[in-house]
């Protein structure tokens, strides 16, 4: 009577059969959103020319530079030779921190919609502001570079003055161009022309803009500047998100990359089902300096009679680094050329032109 007591007690508690368990549901959620978010990563990396992820911890400092080099003089038949130098200086740091993502989908809106539909739909705007702090990040960084090219009055002739001053930087190497321009200078600029534009991971881009390389275009950048650099010069850093302890802490389904863990769990105390994501993603240059920056526009007073656009040169104060890799010019003659100098020349005045 007790032995069929008890088992009769068993069988109240018991899980039903085919009863969704969240061991059902976690793991395939999560590892095709970690799937998702990892691939646009990573055609992302591949579109920029970066070659290597490089794994680091959290908190890791991560060190962009300026470089220069000083040509010691010639000297005279058995004379003792002077020592060049070459001087990499710490322009900023970035830190790579943790990134943490946190959202909920609600019991009434999974009983509304559907359990998939309901986490997959809310997960795509996490998915967003995942791409806004990657994005931000790189933008922020590429537009504070110190390298400078002339002004020109066009998208156009601002473009193809950054490609020369990327020549001079990156001379005798053999190298990529990129570059970064500003939504509201591409339509005005897509007002005149015909060009195919794409869309990846949030960036729309154009592959050999102009002949001279792929440019993406972001409303975050400055309007009337445009940047460039070379896809040599990039890099990118993440936290990963398999192996140790976060992962086993957090139980993370991650991608086959490393760049991305998600977790979904559900949370009794409101009835909701939450999406955790760790991903900490950076792209950077490793040479500020060589991130060459142009602008679009005439300066001030820049209009001759004839109503062309006139070019002023300005004296350099107290010269530093690479003059070529800056787009500098100097006097030769009566005209201005640009200087092929890749250190300073004790005594020679260097300019720079804007239009």
């Amino acid at each position: 009577m007790n032995a069929n007591r008890k088992l009769m007690n068993l069988q109240l508690f018991a899980v039903p059969d085919n009863i969704n368990q969240t061991g059902d549901i976690a793991p395939v959620i999560s590892m095709d959103f970690a799937n998702r978010i990892g691939q646009n990563i990573a055609t992302l990396q591949r579109i920029l020319g970066i070659v290597n992820m490089v794994p680091m911890a959290a908190g890791t400092l991560i060190k962009i530079y300026k470089e220069t080099v000083t040509l010691a003089d010639q000297v005279a038949e058995g004379e003792e030779i002077k020592l060049s130098k070459v001087k990499r200086v710490l322009d900023r740091t970035i830190e790579l921190g943790l990134g943490k993502y946190l959202k909920e989908t609600t019991a009434e809106l999974i009983q509304q919609v559907g359990r998939d539909r309901a986490i997959n739909r809310t997960d795509e705007l996490l998915i967003r502001e995942i791409r806004k702090a990657i994005k931000k990040t790189f933008f922020d960084t590429i537009a504070a570079g110190t390298g400078t090219a002339p002004a020109g009055s066009t998208l156009q002739k601002a473009l193809a003055n950054v490609w020369g001053a990327l020549q001079h930087r990156y001379e005798d190497m053999d190298v990529t161009p990129i570059y970064f321009v500003s939504s509201d200078d591409v339509a005005t600029y897509l007002g005149d022309a015909n060009v195919s534009t794409q869309t990846l991971f949030g960036f729309t881009y154009i592959e050999n803009f102009l002949g001279i390389g792929s440019a993406f275009v972001h409303p975050g950048l400055k309007a009337g500047q445009v940047a460039g650099t070379v896809v040599e010069n990039l890099n990118g850093a993440y936290v990963p998100a398999t192996g140790g302890d976060l992962a086993d802490a957090f139980d993370l389904t991650a991608d086959e990359s490393g760049l991305v863990g998600v977790t979904h769990h559900p949370k009794t105390g409101n009835a909701s089902i939450d999406t955790l994501i760790f991903c900490s993603v950076v792209f950077y240059p490793e040479y500020i300096d060589g991130v060459i920056i142009g602008k679009i526009g005439e300066a001030e007073g820049g209009e001759s009679e004839g109503g062309e656009t006139e070019t002023t040169y300005t004296a350099v104060e107290n010269p530093t680094g690479n003059p070529a890799g800056q787009g500098w010019y100097e006097l030769v003659n009566g005209e201005y050329v640009l200087t092929e100098d890749t250190t300073v020349t004790s005594g020679k005045t260097y300019y720079v032109a804007s239009v």
